[in-house]
């Protein structure tokens, strides 16, 4: 019989990629890009669980992801920076929920968009090689490979869209890093797609296509990084051509070229019937580079504007839905009226203070905006953000409002360090994203769940390691010389009584909250005090988790108020290293922390010491190594040496050894991690059992007698 403890997974973190098309949303399934990795989450699952799974098999960054229901089964198709484009089915029998059904091979670079039309057994792959190939989806084999187009003049296809014509005759957009459009016509199902059109007018390279029918013609709507979205209007040639329109956001258009605005006829002949392509409207309002657009599903009507309460018909007008690198979301719509379009909702982060733009250098702003499908009457939208996390937004009927909803997160890079505090009321996690994440427990009635609470680092290094120091404290290490001191601050105290029900553990005169001031590395702690009421002195903070009138909070905060309001105040400095931190770790009584750094000498493999109490060094560094330090353990309570009467510490290099147990073993391989067995060597003539993971491959177990 088997006694030991089942084990069950509780909770993934994992950041999306930053990509535009990294993403998709399907009833019950919004898949996306992760690393290498497809993330699977449900945004409407009443529980909250955020990640349920991740498909692996992509060697390199996940690009594309795509999900269509095909032959009586859902699939995700998915495109990478590892060249290839793979197909996921459902498993039967299986605890995992996909698994690969082929990997195509045909593309010679990144894998960019995929276009799918379900019905027709049709998609497309478009990749830095040029080229966009033609795939047929088949039950046996996954997808078969029919049409290969080089583009020409030779550009990077970034987008794609595609729709059916009349007939079987199918229409294929293709965009990138050119600013005109090419469309391609399929007249025929075992047809080629040929080149027909090109329609000109952007400025800058276009990253998003998409077209939705309207009536008896076609909407395509194109995103540019000219800060402008086209719509063109794929019509029968029989049908009534009207006078096009200009949208605008407020009544001041920008000054735009007038051959920007050139309605030039395109024709796209089919075997039954001709369509021509003409220039609809120029939305304007965005500030910065536009990501993606995106046409709502077809039974949803407009969106609704915050004083409408009306219900949407299929009847009503194409609504889209723009994500731009300004930070905002936009929803717009043709006024009924007029015909003009206009923007009549925008979400996001609209504030006053302007920061810098994807032309100077930021990354920043929405990379993608997809529609909740319109499966039950419900109206919400999600976007992923610059720093991997999600935000969602669902209408309320009642109040004619979007309301934002919470979502999940995850580091975008390399996870580097992780720790638990002494009480183990939360998780700190640290990465090669530049930031500290700290996770919790959300404990409500007859429902658990794991969100992040707090971003207490944001840094300008890459973050390399982390230790936690008793239940208020942690020290990090990243690529610079010196370590850095974090208190815990009250609001989180706050903060983690009410969602995961913990005792407070700040106490003294700890700050309430922290920030980060311009042009700083440093996080400066700030206050509360209330202004004299016989003064002009506003808060010090706008800080929404100090807000003392605002009932206590009910659950996990948003994105909005983590990247910039649950920082921990900078308690200390640690000098002394000579190069970038590379291991950190803390004694079990919080005492002593040892840290090391980047070495190729002897002079800097060493490993210092300091006491948490004045935080001062404890000299002299202990030597051994020759190379960089890259493990340090200290022992759990317990082994103690006897004549000494201190703690045990076990440092690992790359120069393959392992000090403290010089004579136990020499790894053939750099040892990369370690950890002691914690309430080992409790009986008599019982060892202390450490574990010691190599890049040889190998995880061996040392018993250390005492």
């Amino acid at each position: 019989m088997n006694d030991s403890p089942a084990v069950s997974l509780s909770y993934t973190a994992a950041g999306g990629n930053r990509h535009p098309s990294a993403a998709d949303w399907a009833p019950g399934l919004l898949a996306f890009g992760a690393g290498n990795n497809i993330a699977l989450w449900d945004p409407e699952d009443p529980r909250q669980n955020g990640i349920s799974a991740l498909l692996a098999g992509h060697t390199d960054v996940v690009n594309v992801v795509k999900i269509c229901d095909h032959g009586g089964q859902r699939l995700v198709i998915s495109g990478g920076a590892d060249k290839t484009v793979r197909v996921w089915k459902p498993t039967i029998d299986s605890p995992a929920p996909y698994e690969q059904a082929c990997c195509l091979a045909d593309h010679q670079s990144s894998i960019n968009t995929i276009s799918v039309i379900p019905e027709l057994h049709l998609f497309v792959s478009g990749s830095a090689d040029s080229t966009i190939k033609v795939w047929k989806l088949e039950q046996e084999t996954g997808a078969k490979l029919v049409q290969s187009i080089s583009l020409q003049p030779r550009y990077l296809p970034l987008t794609t869209a595609l729709a059916p014509l009349a007939g079987d005759a199918v229409v294929l957009a293709v965009a990138g890093t050119s600013s005109s459009i090419q469309l391609y016509v399929r007249p025929e199902a075992d047809a080629d797609f040929v080149l027909q059109a090109t329609l000109t007018g952007h400025e800058g390279w276009i990253r998003s296509l998409d077209l939705a029918q309207d009536g008896d013609s076609f909407l395509l709507a194109s995103a540019s990084q000219d800060k402008y979205i086209r719509l063109w209007r794929l019509r029968q040639d029989d049908a009534a051509i009207p006078h096009s329109t200009n949208g605008t956001l407020g009544t001041d258009l920008p000054a735009i070229p007038k051959r920007s605005l050139s309605n030039k006829s395109h024709q796209l002949i089919t075997p039954t019937t001709t369509y021509t392509a003409t220039f609809e409207a120029l939305l304007t309002g965005h500030e910065d580079w536009i990501y993606t657009a995106r046409w709502a599903p077809p039974s949803r009507g407009p969106s609704p504007s915050p004083t409408s309460t009306s219900t949407t018909t299929s009847s009503n007008p194409p609504t889209l839905l723009s994500a731009s690198a300004d930070n905002s979301l936009a929803l717009w719509t043709a006024d009924p009226l007029s015909g003009v379009w206009l923007s009549t909702t925008r979400l996001g982060e609209l504030t006053t203070q302007k920061g810098s733009t994807t032309a100077t250098g930021s990354t920043g702003g929405f990379w993608t905006g997809l529609w909740q499908p319109d499966e039950n009457g419900d109206r919400g939208v999600a976007s992923l953000g610059r720093t991997g996390s999600w935000r969602r937004w669902n209408y309320d009927d009642v109040t004619g409002t979007w309301e934002q909803r919470v979502g999940i997160s995850g580091h975008t890079r390399e996870v580097r360090g992780l720790a638990w505090p002494v009480d183990g009321g939360y998780l700190l996690s640290t990465g090669a994203d530049q930031t500290t994440r700290l996770f919790g427990e959300w404990k409500r009635e007859g429902v658990r769940s794991w969100h992040e609470f707090a971003r207490p680092q944001i840094h300008g290094y890459d973050l390399n390691c982390i230790a936690a120091v008793g239940a208020n404290q942690f020290v990090s290490g990243a690529d610079e010389k010196l370590l850095r001191v974090f208190d815990k601050p009250k609001s989180l105290d706050t903060l983690l009584s009410a969602l995961s029900r913990t005792e407070a553990t700040v106490t003294g005169g700890l700050a309430e909250a922290a920030e980060i001031p311009v042009l700083g590395l440093s996080n400066k702690a700030i206050s509360t005090t209330a202004p004299d009421s016989n003064t002009d002195d506003q808060p010090t903070t706008t800080n929404p988790l100090l807000d003392t009138s605002a009932p206590g909070p009910t659950s996990p905060p948003l994105e909005d108020t983590l990247s910039r309001h649950t920082l921990w105040p900078e308690h200390d400095k640690l000098y002394g290293h000579g190069h970038s931190i590379s291991a950190l770790a803390c004694s079990p009584d919080g005492s002593l922390i040892a840290t090391a750094c980047q070495a190729s000498s002897l002079e800097h493999a060493v490993v210092r010491l300091y006491e948490t109490q004045g935080w001062r060094e404890v000299r002299p560094p202990l030597e051994g190594h020759s190379l960089t330090v890259t493990g340090l353990a200290f022992a759990p309570p317990g082994l103690e040496e006897e004549e000494e009467g201190g703690a045990w510490l076990v440092s690992v290099g790359r120069d393959r050894r392992c000090l403290e147990v010089p004579r136990a073993w020499c790894p053939s391989g750099s040892v990369t991690c370690l950890r002691w067995r914690p309430c080992s060597g409790g009986r008599e003539g019982e060892g202390e059992e450490l574990a010691v993971a190599s890049e040889d491959h190998s995880v061996r177990i040392l018993e250390i007698k005492k």
